[in-house]
């Protein structure tokens, strides 16, 4: 049985071109980077070379990346290092912020003496800019603001814009989770002004396990990961040369062909998000779905009913790959944290389909046949 993949939110196929650049790699190139011969000297050159296009990419100098293992330990080591290292003693994030980010700060609150505040979301998971700033103004202690570009559970976007020209003026850093959104939108740090992002290769098509942190070179922080040198003495550890090039590559393909991709998959968002409504009782649709939102996430809210229960494992069982919310929280008990911020009705079953360049219209047109034998048809179409 043929399978759909409709789960790009939480990660996405790696692309053949980028696992035949790695395959290559690993077939040649085994040289220790730290290392003084022309192996490790190879091994370095491969290393560099990454972190140089991915730099040109976001208009970040060379010395402003740094590989990490992903998202998350990015997140993490901005959160850490800005409170230790750059005397921040207060953090203004959301309530809807990713788990390594809000469980990273529910540690540090225990731990440190800092101060975490929340901006006011609305209904769709938008964050308060009059909030924000009255929150910003309010208090005289150096202040770290974190929002993420992107809600990876609603598709809901920030201005990322704004909210850095409002850091700016205030004098406060700002740090974004970029994961859901680098590859799919431009950014430039050289132009809108960030003091930290985090980015993940297997979100745009690239091997899991490696990421990237983008650190202003006004901010000098330590490393949290100590034993070694590499990294520009920012991270310890041998350096894993093939997701590191791997990524690049990824990235490098992914904003090489930005709206090209964007005008596909948009298309197939659209289309879905038509399709449900003219075929199914009482759909709504989570976040700022005809706003400011991802072009690849649609979250769809069914109506409560005994086969609703149970859509995601039925979709699983006929093929049909899609998400409840964060992958990262697949195992947990509890519902999801964003649902219930934004106060969505608890009796409904929410589904996040997201989509990528691989994806077709047949796909989805699979999709909504296969809906028709589990949710309430209108009676008009049944």
């Amino acid at each position: 049985m043929k399978r759909i993949y409709f789960d790009n939110a939480a990660t996405t196929p790696i692309s053949e071109e980028v696992i035949e650049f790695m395959s290559d790699l690993m077939r040649s190139h085994y040289g220790n980077p730290s290392s003084i011969h022309k192996e490790g000297r190879e091994a370095r050159t491969i290393i560099e070379t990454a972190r140089k296009k991915i730099a040109n990419l976001i208009g970040a100098s060379i010395g402003e990346i740094f590989f990490t293992s992903g998202g998350t330990e990015a997140n993490n080591m901005v959160l850490q290092c800005a409170v230790r290292d750059l005397g921040v003693k207060r953090i203004i994030t959301s309530s809807i912020e990713h788990h390594c980010v809000l469980h990273t700060l529910d540690a540090m609150e225990k731990e440190t003496n800092v101060k975490v505040e929340f901006v006011d979301i609305d209904g769709k998971g938008k964050v308060s800019l009059a909030h924000l700033e009255a929150l910003i103004s309010e208090d005289a202690e150096k202040t770290l603001v974190s929002l993420m570009h992107c809600n990876n559970e609603i598709g809901t976007m920030i201005d990322l814009e704004k909210v850095s020209e409002m850091c700016v003026e205030h004098n406060v850093y700002f740090h974004s989770d970029t994961v859901q959104t680098m590859g799919y939108y431009p950014i430039n740090v050289d132009e809108t002004k960030i003091s930290f992002l985090a980015g993940a290769a297997h979100k745009f098509h690239g091997p899991k396990g490696v990421g990237f942190i983008y650190i202003n070179g006004e901010n000098l922080v330590k490393p949290i990961i100590n034993g070694g040198s590499q990294e520009r003495n920012m991270r310890a550890g041998t350096e894993n040369i093939y997701g590191i090039a791997g990524m690049a590559k990824a990235l490098e393909m992914s904003y090489g062909n930005l709206e090209t991709t964007r005008e596909h998959t948009l298309g197939l968002r659209n289309y879905l998000k038509n399709q449900m409504v003219e075929y199914f009782e009482d759909i709504q649709f989570n976040g700022d779905h005809e706003g400011d939102f991802h072009f690849k996430t649609l979250t769809v809210s069914f109506p409560s009913s005994p086969k609703s229960e149970m859509l995601l494992l039925n979709l699983d069982i006929i093929g049909i790959c899609a998400s409840g919310g964060s992958a990262c929280s697949s195992g947990a008990e509890k519902g999801s944290h964003v649902l219930e911020k934004i106060q969505a009705d608890p009796d409904r079953k929410s589904i996040r389909f997201s989509f990528s360049k691989y994806n077709t219209k047949e796909e989805v047109d699979f999709l909504i046949e296969k809906l028709k034998t589990i949710v309430q048809v209108k009676e008009a179409v049944s």
